[in-house]
């Protein structure tokens, strides 16, 4: 393809996958897959959603989205484009490529009416140009529990455990899931087809671990929590020195919660529980004897782009009552640009143009940080990136956009 020469954007047949996916695996660096991710990995493609940029016959650019609901502060359940699949050939960088598929994307999100749209990045610095900003964080932990303790609340001793196989709890695990969509902003409600994801357990992506196991919290004969973990067995001069790698862990109340998390800390001949993805309010942090040997890090997680402001901003609550007109920078969807005057309080909210002067100024992607009650306004106005035009509002508008819950989005996509 020449350098004047643009691609060929197509919505994807399905007779044009496998080819698409190969070269969407080449992107991300070449791994292996199973037969059984592949399988299901098609079976969860939304091929109206799926587009492909084409130089002649060769695929050159991958781009999709999942048609989900997010949950946003009040517990509403936004329509929302789980953006995904995002690549380019390495031979075709610097073309536009990426660009057209982004301009394409979100201009049909807007067409059918999905108000966010949401993605998880391999390379954060690529999508603030579009607009996305990081609106929820993830915590990692190595957890030494050779040397920590937990401290467990009162009725712990009531939870009782069981090991399940996974397959054969699935369906009161996917309800305790379900259970907890509501209560925290930004976690998705599943689709048909993705209660199998937390499922898959080839044995080429074990590292010399465990095959997948569950274990399941019961109060009063009803499955109140789960986990699904894996265990390594390791030996060193010490003795033995193994370690859990938790996948999942939700829980309906606090002693059921403590319960998963005291019985990984206790399994025979584990030494270290690792655990990804956590909320960064995770409890379990406020339990332990000693958090500096937990080795917490936080990092970016979901990033968050508003395709139509005033839908979006209407769609969630505030927590304190909010009265403020929004200057909103959108180059990349001009629709969205000018002034929007967003009133709200906890019972709801509306945003509608107005002609009326500004009092704060910011970009769409400040907004797409700041929308799921996760990162402040005045963190923003302090990095240079939020203007405060009125005296007062910036506050005003930092605590309302808040959320008392952080947000958390429980699974990549």
């Amino acid at each position: 393809m020449g350098t004047n020469r643009a691609a060929d954007l197509k919505v994807l047949r399905a007779k044009e996958w496998d080819g698409w996916w190969d070269h969407l695996i080449r992107a991300f660096g070449g791994g292996p897959t199973s037969p059984e991710e592949r399988e299901l990995d098609r079976s969860v493609t939304e091929f109206d959603r799926s587009l492909a940029a084409w130089d002649g016959d060769e695929c050159v650019g991958t781009a999709g989205a999942f048609s989900f609901r997010l949950t946003v502060p009040g517990g509403a359940s936004v329509p929302a484009a789980g953006v995904t699949m995002v690549s380019v050939a390495a031979t075709h960088r610097r073309r536009g490529v990426l660009t057209s598929m982004m301009r394409r994307q979100l201009e049909d999100v807007r067409a059918l009416g999905e108000p966010l749209a949401v993605l998880t990045a391999s390379e954060p610095a690529i999508y603030g140009r579009f607009g996305y900003g990081a609106g929820s964080f993830q915590m990692h932990a190595e957890i030494d529990t050779s040397r920590v303790t937990l401290a467990v609340p009162a009725g712990t001793e009531d939870v009782r455990l069981r090991y399940r196989a996974p397959l054969d709890a699935l369906a009161e695990c996917e309800a305790v899931y379900a259970a907890l969509v509501p209560l925290r902003p930004g976690m998705l409600a599943r689709r048909p087809g993705w209660e199998r994801m937390g499922l898959i357990d080839p044995e080429s992506k074990r590292e010399g671990a465990s095959a997948l196991q569950c274990v399941v919290a019961e109060r009063a004969g009803e499955v109140t929590g789960y986990t699904r973990f894996r265990t390594k067995l390791g030996w060193g001069p010490g003795g033995h020195d193994g370690t859990v790698t938790v996948n999942e862990l939700n829980a309906l109340d606090p002693e059921s919660e403590a319960a998963l998390w005291r019985f990984l800390f206790g399994i025979d001949l584990m030494t270290t529980v690792i655990a990804r993805g956590r909320p960064v309010d995770d409890t379990w942090q406020y339990q332990v004897s000693d958090i500096r040997r937990c080795r917490p890090r936080v990092r970016d997680d979901c990033y968050v782009r508003l395709v139509d402001v005033g839908e979006a901003l209407a769609a969630r609550t505030y927590q304190a009552p909010v009265d403020v007109v929004l200057d909103v920078e959108d180059a990349f969807c001009p629709w969205n640009s000018g002034r929007w005057r967003l009133s709200g309080d906890p019972k709801g909210a509306s945003c509608e143009r107005t002609s009326n002067p500004a009092d704060l100024a910011l970009s769409v992607r400040e907004l797409g940080a700041s929308y799921l009650g996760g990162v402040p306004l005045l963190t923003l106005a302090r990095a240079g990136r939020v203007r405060e035009l009125r005296t007062g509002a910036l506050a005003e508008a930092s605590v309302a956009f808040g959320s008392p819950v952080p947000p958390w989005l429980p699974h990549g996509f």
